[in-house]
């Protein structure tokens, strides 16, 4: 018989999670690697580049790779032999502990993203949980569990469907794909769940983005089932579309297709899919009553040996003395280093900006967003010397139903953000003569590096969705919308799947 301490549990999970939001599992920084030397496209390559880059400065100082540091996912396996030493604690609120103590660890604090009562007030609770658990009882007399962290922006990337028995779903995802835009930065996986019912099918691609990354040892040996030729398809197909790395067009959008299936009622094909980012964070570990998971750390020289540098056309930017005109001089695809003050601000921030304004009271005191540029950024808390902790983009689409608010009513010259803008965005950009720049999404720390002063100046109360003051130097960005409405995430995916279907008629 085997007794399970729940002390065991609570600081397996919280040690397992602190070593994820800094170690990215080897397989996917070696997947990332290969990505980078076969990469044809610039834009894609130095995205990479910076994502690798930011890896390795995780590891080493044991910070965040990703800002968004995710929503906790947990896959337990309860072996039917299993006892507790304590029964007052379930299982949820084991793991609930372990996230706790995680994310509000003082010598690495992880951002605390999860709100409660999500239809009304939407409240932090302040320290990440409840985490989303998945119990199962198995044979045996131990505890498994895969734990990870995701990202609301692949999260919210998520799209579910149920097919005709006869429907074909490599080309569902096909044509899926591009309707996601690149909010959910890739390059990264994709998880598949295939039958069961509908709330089966979703938690069967999530348990899929799990596994180990295999795809290429499955391309040499060949599939040897109808599952493994569905991973084949998918992944061929979704790399010929040419998206790229952050969306900007190149040979790699995924590193690995995943699938999990389950029996389904004959009338039905359930399917879900769940892409995993640039900061796939996950980690298994296994419990026999001999104590807590050890988790040992991966050697630094694992790492690629890659170096990024801005180009010889890097313009270098001088935010507090820049003007109209020299913004509309910028051309879509160029690195621009900027250096000066940026103002902040998410989906609250704007909501409550929007509010204000409606209501005649202006802005709140101490902000003027006149002639600045603002970054969709929630940042991490900082320790030690840091300005801010971990400070890469967000999602940029969140904030498309602001930006005519913004430019005609604050009078921001541009903003920073990551993946794409909508039509009618981009449409928005031109008429008003702005520009919006992109920041790599999965490069939070490097990002951070260049944030050398950093305050609140509105609605604090708002934590890591506060209104901040950044001093930065030399942030890299790239023009990813111009003030002509010329938008990198429309021509570097259309010329790409261009040249790589050239590149296959060779």
């Amino acid at each position: 018989m085997t007794v399970i301490r729940r002390q065991d549990v609570i600081s397996s999970v919280a040690d397992a999670l602190q070593y994820i939001s800094y170690y990215h599992p080897l397989d996917f920084v070696q997947a990332l690697e290969q990505a980078y030397h076969r990469e044809q496209s610039q834009a894609a390559k130095d995205a990479i580049a910076q994502i690798l880059i930011n890896s390795r400065m995780s590891a080493e100082g044991h910070r965040p790779i990703c800002q968004d540091t995710g929503i906790v996912t947990c896959f337990v396996n309860v072996g039917m032999a299993v006892q507790w030493d304590d029964t007052d604690m379930t299982v949820q609120q084991m793991v609930d502990e372990g996230v706790r103590q995680a994310y509000t660890n003082p010598d690495n604090p992880l951002r605390a993203s999860v709100l409660k009562d999500p239809a009304g007030k939407r409240i932090n609770t302040k320290d990440n949980t409840p985490a989303v658990v998945h119990i199962n009882m198995v044979p045996g007399d131990k505890l498994e569990i895969q734990i990870a962290a995701k990202g609301g922006g692949s999260e919210n990337k998520t799209k579910m469907v149920m097919l005709n028995p006869s429907d074909d779903i490599a080309e569902w995802v096909e044509k899926t794909l591009p309707t996601m835009g690149a909010g959910w930065c890739p390059p990264g996986m994709l998880g598949i769940g295939i039958g069961g019912t509908a709330e089966k099918a979703a938690v069967l691609a999530k348990e899929s983005l799990m596994g180990h990354i295999d795809i290429h040892e499955l391309i040499e040996r060949g599939p040897q089932n109808a599952e493994e030729e569905l991973r084949l398809d998918i992944f061929n197909r979704v790399n010929r579309l040419g998206i790229g790395a952050q969306g900007l067009g190149g040979l790699t959008t995924v590193v690995d297709v995943k699938i999990k299936t389950a029996p389904t009622h004959a009338a039905s094909k359930p399917v879900c899919l769940i892409p995993n980012c640039a900061a796939t964070r996950h980690v298994h570990f296994t419990l026999d009553g001999s104590g807590p998971a050890e988790l040992t750390p991966p050697k630094l020289e694992d790492w690629p040996d890659i170096t990024w540098e801005a180009g010889e056309n890097t313009r270098r930017v001088n935010l507090d003395s820049i003007t109209k005109e020299e913004v509309m001089s910028w051309k879509t695809g160029e690195t621009v280093l900027l250096t000066g003050k940026i103002l902040t601000g998410r989906d609250a921030a704007h909501k409550r900006i929007q509010t204000m304004l409606d209501n005649g009271e202006g802005l709140p005191a101490g902000v003027d967003f006149k002639d600045k540029f603002i970054y969709y950024v929630g940042p991490v808390d900082a320790v030690g010397d840091e300005a801010v902790g971990p400070a890469g983009p967000t999602t940029s689409t969140r904030m498309d139903k602001f930006t005519d608010m913004m430019l005609e009513q604050t009078g921001i010259m541009g903003m920073i953000g990551k993946a794409e803008r909508g039509p009618a965005t981009v449409e928005s950009i031109k008429q008003h003569q702005s520009v919006y720049l992109m920041a790599v999404g999965g490069a939070a720390y490097l990002v951070a590096k260049a944030i050398k002063k950093a305050r609140v100046v509105a609605f604090e109360d708002l934590g890591m969705e506060a209104i901040y003051e950044f001093d930065v130097e030399d942030m890299p960005v790239t023009v990813a919308v111009d003030s002509n409405g010329t938008n990198a995430h429309q021509i570097g995916p259309d010329t790409w799947k261009v040249k790589i279907q050239e590149m296959d008629a060779e």
